[in-house]
């Protein structure tokens, strides 16, 4: 592969890592940080509230990290894949996941880390499930909370509207979902 051809891999990778929505992180085998994609480094300095270094890669994710070293080490000849999940003291949840990496241009392996939010993967998937059951605005309002385990009072709280139309619009909702399922259903069939 000539020059031109490997800059522009390497420039398209980078647009590829960086507009990923989940956080990505390279590390080395010290747990030094190699790599990281703008979430990523958003995701670790939310993690590391309170403390002044900027590339700080947390210790939880670290002992991840860790975690597939060792394991590398006891199964030399499998992939491994090490998951994890931090809650912040706000109680954001992030899952880890950590695989080893080997890159040409180290000598030791890396470390490959995803960090995915769950409440901003809970909000995609109800916006998605909004646009594929066609729920109305309120309709949607009422199933993107619900979707983030909203009682149904709490959804009445919110949106400030009574329980008996909480239950309503969700009773609807329940309905769209009971009809396009059951509208793929027969499509597959025929």
């Amino acid at each position: 592969m000539n020059t031109q051809a490997r800059q522009f891999n390497g420039v398209l990778l980078q647009g590829v890592v960086e507009g990923l929505m989940d956080g990505v992180l390279i590390l080395n085998a010290q747990g030094e940080l190699v790599h990281s994609n703008c979430y990523g480094r958003f995701i670790c300095a939310q993690l590391a509230v309170g403390k002044l270094k900027y590339n700080l890669v947390p210790k939880e994710i670290k002992r991840v990290c860790q975690a597939v070293l060792d394991s590398c080490e006891l199964y030399p000849n499998q992939p491994i894949v090490i998951e994890s999940e931090i809650i912040t003291e706000r109680s954001t949840s992030f899952r880890i996941r950590a695989v080893k990496l080997t890159l040409d241009s180290f000598e030791n392996p890396c470390i490959l880390v995803t960090l995915e939010n769950h409440d901003q993967y809970a909000e995609s998937l109800a916006i998605a499930e909004v646009n594929k059951y066609d729920l109305t605005p309120r309709e949607a309002e009422v199933w993107l909370l619900r979707r983030a385990d909203y009682s149904y009072q709490e959804i009445a709280d919110e949106l400030r509207i009574t329980l008996n139309t909480v239950k309503k619009h969700l009773k609807n909702i329940y309905a769209k979902i009971k009809f396009h399922q059951l509208k793929q259903e027969f499509l597959e069939a025929n």
